[in-house]
């Protein structure tokens, strides 16, 4: 088994990959309609793994209960705030926002479940979420004005929204530590987390309430993104992270998993056609000291 921050790095992997398939998709259908979608597409996965794989065993009603209303918070409100964010501030300004959960994490981790960070840990700690910091909030270059950098609507707005996606994250991680840590199966309880956010996000489909709506008709190539990005970020990322809970500290797994901003710089370099400027540089050399630091102790 793969140590637990090294599982949640994975996860940071796979929700950084799952932003690029994710940001034109959601522009066009819409936050909710798309994060609809990518629930459909990530619990059929996540059930068919289940399936093939045998791993499926009865749940406690808490258990079950407790599972349901972790994907509530942190998929319907906080994937919703997300993307809602990302439409209105760009996927590297809402990561930034969105790396928050990292220090949410910490709190909320030392004061209900008594976990605390000491010597290189703690020190390592700072430096990477430092360096997540200082990699996106410097990271850009005056010169580049991809459509991503723009700002649609109130600043203070989507401001509000990235932070409540990571206030939401953390919550959810803090409530899936205990049922990890009592060795509930990962794939099978990201199925359930994912089928009662689907749940209600049919629900409110179901009432016809306008922001549900698809914003423009479906096309292919917003299916096959929002594909990728559910199967990826929901399904594989989430599992992970699952996975990092059972035997880690949840602190530490949200330390790891917030440096996708990170790891986002590179592939959004690709899509520039810019190399990153200096303070990325700088910001990344923090985030894999810190990493150093924390795998070290």
């Amino acid at each position: 088994m793969f140590r637990p921050e090294l599982l949640a790095l994975a996860a940071a992997l796979c929700w950084a990959v799952g932003s690029l398939f994710s940001a034109r998709a959601a522009s066009r259908m819409g936050t909710i309609g798309f994060n609809r979608w990518r629930l459909v597409f990530a619990s059929s996965v996540l059930w068919l793994a289940v399936g093939i794989g045998g791993r499926w065993s009865p749940l406690a009603w808490s258990d079950a209960a407790l599972l349901a209303l972790s994907g509530l918070v942190g998929i319907c409100v906080g994937d919703t705030a997300l993307f809602a964010c990302m439409n209105r501030l760009g996927p590297r300004r809402s990561g930034v926002l969105f790396a928050c959960h990292a220090l949410f994490s910490a709190l909320l981790a030392w004061w209900f479940l008594g976990e605390t960070l000491w010597g290189a840990a703690l020190a390592g700690s700072v430096l990477l979420v430092g360096g997540v910091m200082v990699a996106v909030l410097w990271g850009r270059r005056l010169t580049e004005t991809h459509v991503w950098e723009a700002t649609r609507g109130r600043l203070l707005v989507g401001v509000a929204l990235g932070l409540t996606a990571a206030l939401c994250q953390a919550l959810a991680t803090l409530m899936l530590k205990p049922l990890m840590a009592a060795g509930v199966d990962a794939v099978a309880g990201s199925a359930v987390r994912l089928s009662a956010a689907l749940a209600l996000h049919l629900a409110v489909r179901a009432l016809r309430y306008p922001a549900a709506q698809l914003n423009a008709p479906l096309q292919a190539a917003d299916l096959r993104n929002t594909f990728f990005s559910a199967a990826i970020a929901m399904g594989l990322g989430m599992t992970l992270i699952l996975l990092a809970l059972q035997h880690g500290q949840a602190n530490l797994v949200g330390m790891f998993s917030s440096v996708s901003p990170v790891l986002l710089l590179p592939m959004l370099w690709v899509v520039y056609r810019a190399r990153p400027a200096t303070g990325a540089w700088w910001g990344a050399g923090m985030a894999v000291a810190g990493t150093i630091l924390i795998l070290w102790r």
